[in-house]
């Protein structure tokens, strides 16, 4: 992802700071294209499960697989005529506890909603971290220490305080023994409605890090005035660990178990093109208006590090092992309070 003269600004990436990094939404039309192998199927009637509405535009980039399936008429082939809406986070998560939302991707931050009793399952992974911390170029903050007093007294940018940049940071703090607890005061976190205005008091000397969704970190390292500190796509404490997800709706779950299956299966095959074709997924994301992107050699770099699960390696990951850290990672922090053990065991469910 390192590379010089990165122009790639996804525009609806600057301003999803209030919502989850799978799970924000920005755009309200199925991307624009007109010409996609979906709508050019017949009416619902023809399609097993018939119309089903997808909360998916967003403007990310790592949303690709569900623009895919969409675009590829992987939906249509598993039996949906889908429909992709743009739904904030409480939306979805409403939408998910009714039954109104059958099918979502998103990051831990709706494990907190799962212990409030929103009704969803984990049914399986969908792709490694899409959020970096960043730090000034000349700063020699280290990203792992022994020494926790070499971090304490930090300012830290993030989205929101509770949001999943906020719980990255939390999460790297604690790891490296110092505490994330505001009451602790041994750091202080910092909100940005804009990641480019996080990014300017980064330069400025107001924070000290910013955590930061992509592609922002890439961009800002490649200007020279920042380097990345931690990408949690390969770095400890997260690397080889899932930290997006597929949810389900457990009422649409329990009643029609197949059309759950069936969307999986679609967003899988998506995967796997995505994986095999990763120009010719770009090309229909830029047509089809789903996000913006001015390099593509940056964006098929951050597309590869994702490694997307595919039909063949469903399975070989432990999802439900990643739920399992992030919700100890999540207790440690205080943002869930029951026991971790329990609390996965009743959101993961495999489809097997």
């Amino acid at each position: 992802m390192k590379k010089q003269g990165i122009t790639l600004i996804l525009a609806t990436a600057l301003a999803i700071s209030t919502l989850t990094g799978c799970g924000n939404t920005q755009s309200t039309n199925n991307g624009g294209n007109t010409d996609s192998a979906q709508e050019s199927s017949s009416a619902d009637g023809d399609y097993k499960f018939g119309k089903i509405d997808i909360p998916a535009l967003d403007g990310s980039l790592c949303g690709a697989p569900i623009y895919i399936a969409y675009e590829k008429g992987f939906f249509a082939e598993e039996g949906i005529n889908a429909n992709l809406t743009a739904a904030d986070f409480e939306t979805r998560k409403i939408g998910l506890n009714n039954g109104n939302v059958p099918f979502v991707n998103g990051d831990f931050q709706f494990f907190s909603s799962a212990e409030q009793g929103i009704d969803m399952k984990v049914i399986g992974g969908m792709h490694y971290g899409c959020i970096k911390l960043v730090v000034r170029s000349d700063s020699d903050l280290p990203a792992t220490t022994s020494d926790p007093e070499a971090l304490k007294g930090l300012k830290i940018g993030v989205d929101e305080v509770g949001g999943t940049t906020f719980q990255v940071a939390s999460v790297w703090l604690e790891e490296n023994g110092v505490s994330a607890k505001q009451e602790k005061g041994e750091a202080t976190f910092l909100p940005y409605s804009d990641g480019n205005l996080e990014l300017e008091a980064l330069y400025n000397g107001d924070i000290d890090v910013a955590a930061i969704w992509d592609p922002l970190g890439d961009i800002a390292e490649a200007s020279g005035k920042a380097k990345v500190l931690v990408d949690i796509s390969k770095d400890a404490p997260f690397a080889g660990k899932y930290c997006c997800f597929y949810y389900a709706s457990t009422k649409v779950l329990n009643e029609n178990p197949d059309e759950i299956k069936a969307l999986y299966n679609a967003v899988l095959k998506a995967q796997k093109w995505i994986n095999e074709n990763p120009e010719e997924a770009l090309d229909l994301i830029v047509k089809g208006n789903y996000s913006e992107v001015e390099d593509k050699e940056l964006a098929k770099k951050l597309i590869a590090d994702y490694e997307y699960e595919t039909p063949e390696t469903e399975g070989s990951h432990d999802v439900k092992g990643d739920v399992l850290y992030f919700a100890k990672e999540l207790k440690n922090i205080g943002y869930l309070n029951g026991d971790p053990s329990e609390f996965t065991e009743k959101l993961y469910q495999s489809l097997k």
